[in-house]
């Protein structure tokens, strides 16, 4: 077993559902998490698909709340993000931290970096391939498919947890690491991408 609590980070497009969802349950299981967006900016659902919220990463949750419940009032009560859940994501997003984080702007160490999307781990992947190697310390990213809407997101976040829970127990995680994603793959029915980074 590791000697240190795993060093985690949760990543999706816009740090504010998947990561954040997978965010709130890894805290309250007593793990080290960050989580983070890899998007150039945070998109929200909209009054139509094609019309999203669009935010900058240094907005607020908070902001971004008050923002869609001033433009709640000039919706249909059908489309309200009362209704579809939109405002009670960022109600939990606020009191999980401030505002989204961008990954690509972090230079803090993880053990273990989990992606919500196919799209999202190839952005974690080509960044950190990017950076100046100084320490060599590697750094697994697994990426776990997770369908960005709300019962996904829960569901996908106890995997993360389970997944998580699994290797801090590992007494080898380099060896172990393969193995374990092989049996979570058997048992979720899910594919998981793998590969291993350094710092």
């Amino acid at each position: 077993m590791p000697s240190s609590p795993l060093r985690v980070a949760v990543v999706c497009s816009s740090n504010q559902n998947r990561s954040m969802e997978a965010h709130n349950i890894l805290s309250k299981r007593g793990f080290s998490v960050r989580s983070f967006g890899t998007g150039t900016h945070v998109k929200l659902p909209g009054p139509a698909p094609d019309k999203p919220n669009v935010y900058d990463f240094k907005t607020t949750y908070d902001q971004m709340y008050n923002d869609l419940l001033r433009k709640d009032k000039e919706l249909h009560p059908i489309l309200s993000y009362t209704q579809n859940g939109i405002l009670h994501m960022l109600d939990r997003n606020k009191r999980i931290k401030p505002r989204p984080e961008r990954f690509q702007n972090c230079k803090d160490l993880f053990d273990l970096i989990l992606t919500c999307e196919e799209r999202v781990y190839d952005q974690v992947v080509e960044d950190l391939n990017s950076r100046e190697q100084e320490t060599c310390q590697p750094v697994h990213v697994i990426n776990v498919d997770i369908q960005d809407n709300h019962e996904e997101a829960t569901l996908g976040a106890f995997l993360i947890c389970e997944l998580c829970q699994c290797i801090q127990h590992t007494e080898d995680m380099e060896n172990e690491i393969d193995e374990l994603l092989q049996e979570f793959e058997e048992k979720s029915g899910r594919t998981f991408l793998h590969t291993v980074c350094f710092y």
